[in-house]
């Protein structure tokens, strides 16, 4: 199989925004579905991982492997993988090294992405209409109340690792819920890095099985609704982006029963104003920097916004 098609022109591209959402699912509270709907190819993902099944493979049967290869949009998917595997191994380890050395700062960059990010989604609704508005609240609610969770404790059986991982990549398709941050508030996410860090096969293998389901079942999911409900899908989907913002304020303090856990752990924190935030800690609030990056952030998005519109309305174009 030749993969000509990953060095035209768009598939460096394609390359790069993988690497964006692999870096941005490092942080818990951050969704690479986010950073995939900013750069304009979230539907394009959607669809093509919709196409992965066993109609794929009756058409490799039957017309080739080129045939299911091109049904599946094989070449976009191996390019964004390829970024996000890029990332992970490079970039996501910098992002990382920030978040535990300058929390504020990076926090305050995300804010500045999703903020920003809300204002192209709202703009492709392509109708307003009293249950578009009522689903942009819906989703806003269902962010907020996620928000308001608070860390609980699931043994780690092959069961719960199953539906770990079905529910942890539903959220991570989704922009605005982080697939870590729906691990960190069951409780199962330190023991998928044990089983990671440990090599338990059985428990990988449950947790990947669980994942692969829920990838390809919610990918249809979306895509029919992306197809059927493009105004309420939007609205929805850009509510939970408004409502994600309580989840990644810059300032933090651990909560009563959390003392002494990581910056890094958004569920184990609690928001809080920058003058508290000094009084408390005796640190710096980094106001003026928070500001700054989250302006560098909000002016990144709009010029990607702005440069890729046009891929962004045919992608959110209202099926025929």
């Amino acid at each position: 199989m030749k993969f000509i098609g990953l060095f035209k022109s768009r598939y460096p591209g394609v390359v790069l925004r993988g690497m964006g959402m692999g870096a941005a699912d490092v942080v818990p509270g951050v969704s690479g579905g986010t950073i995939a709907f900013i750069t304009g190819i979230y539907q394009e993902l959607i669809e093509s991982l919709s196409r992965i099944g066993p109609h794929c493979f009756t058409i490799w049967r039957e017309q080739g492997l080129s045939a299911a290869w091109k049904y599946i949009n094989g070449s976009f998917l191996l390019s964004l993988f390829l970024g996000v595997l890029i990332s992970i191994f490079s970039l996501a380890r910098v992002i990382s090294i920030l978040l535990q050395e300058y929390p504020i700062l990076v926090w305050a960059f995300f804010f500045g992405l999703v903020l920003a990010s809300i204002l192209p989604i709202l703009r492709n609704i392509p109708r307003w209409s009293p249950s578009t508005i009522a689903f942009l609240l819906l989703g806003v609610t269902l962010a907020i109340a996620l928000s308001e969770l608070r860390p609980g404790e699931i043994p780690a059986t092959p069961l719960t690792l199953f539906l770990s991982g079905a529910l942890a990549i539903c959220a991570m398709t989704l922009p605005g819920i982080s697939g870590a941050f729906i691990l960190l508030m069951i409780g199962i996410y330190p023991k998928v890095l044990t089983a990671v860090h440990t090599l338990q096969i059985t428990n990988l293998l449950c947790f990947a099985a669980g994942a692969a389901l829920g990838l390809m079942l919610f990918s249809r999911l979306l895509s029919w609704l992306m197809h059927k409900y493009i105004a309420r899908t939007l609205a929805f989907l850009g509510g939970i982006l408004l409502g994600s913002l309580k989840i990644i304020w810059p300032w933090k303090l651990p909560m009563d029963n959390a003392e002494g856990v990581s910056t890094k752990l958004a569920p184990l924190l609690s928001n809080t104003s920058p003058s508290n935030f000094m009084a408390q800690t005796g640190e710096s609030a980094h106001i003026g920097a928070a500001i700054t990056v989250a302006l560098v952030a909000v002016v990144l998005v709009l010029a990607i916004d702005y440069f890729g519109g046009a891929q962004r309305g045919k992608s959110c174009a209202t099926p025929q």
